[in-house]
């Protein structure tokens, strides 16, 4: 089994590539690319793989996208974070879903699914995705609006618009908020990404997930990389990569 990698978070990558070894000894994975445009570019100069084990959302965009502009002739299997709407839409349409953090058991049996579906029997994807596409990006899709933070022996409802940054460190996310108080939230980064609005949270990097009234300022960085003043300020320097500054100044023009 050819298998080729779609994920942005390299952390995420190497994790799926130990699942993949216990579940699949016999798979080989071809390429780990971590955005669309090399999605493409690879589809377009090799032999269609026997799966596309893909994330949602890669440094430049949906991997949904990568659908839209190309005939794709493997079969799917996406590993995401998204909403139960999204999830009955994978299901309606026949397309297997990994939810973050992947487990052992579910990968087998995705794989173990993929194995009995017979090559003829597979809808092409581009049409299975269509109704997914749909649900995902439809303008009725609602966001998370409040988070309950523990404050002592109090619990608080704490509106989205109160919320300046998250911050993944050492498997533990917090919410700062914009006068600087500071609450442990059970959520990954990854998991946030699908719970807020894209068009105003902004995964920066491994660390940081910024609202976008808390992006005061950028500076050209090595590399084409761009440093980023948050406020509050965070105690460690902020910085999006090269591959997501492009997608990044898109999303601050909205």
């Amino acid at each position: 089994m050819t298998i080729l990698l779609l994920e942005d978070e390299y952390p995420a990558a190497e994790r799926l590539q130990r699942l993949l070894m216990q579940a699949a000894p016999e798979a080989q994975v071809l390429a780990v690319l971590d955005s669309v445009r090399g999605a493409l570019a690879w589809l377009a100069a090799h032999p269609a793989p026997d799966l596309i084990l893909a994330d949602i959302q890669l440094a430049d965009g949906l991997s949904l996208h990568l659908f839209e502009q190309t005939v794709v002739q493997s079969p799917v299997i996406f590993a995401t974070a998204y909403d139960q709407y999204a999830i009955q839409a994978f299901r309606a349409n026949s397309i297997d879903y990994l939810l973050k953090p992947v487990k052992l058991p579910e990968l087998t049996a995705a794989l173990d699914k993929l194995r009995r579906w017979p090559a003829p029997a597979l809808p092409h994807t581009a049409q299975r995705l269509e109704h997914l596409l749909e649900t995902l990006v439809t303008p009725t899709q609602t966001y998370k609006t409040r988070f309950l933070v523990r404050a002592g022996e109090q619990l608080l409802p704490l509106p989205v618009a109160q919320v300046a940054w998250f911050q993944s460190r050492h498997e533990t996310t917090t919410l700062t908020t914009v006068d600087g108080r500071r609450f442990v939230v059970e959520y990954t980064l990854e998991q946030l990404e699908q719970l807020l609005d894209p068009q105003d949270f902004f995964r920066l990097n491994r660390q940081f997930v910024a609202h976008l009234p808390a992006v005061q300022r950028l500076h050209t960085y090595f590399n084409g990389k761009l440093k980023l003043d948050l406020h509050p300020a965070p105690s460690e320097e902020v910085v999006v990569s090269r591959e997501k500054a492009g997608a990044f100044k898109q999303w601050l023009e909205r």
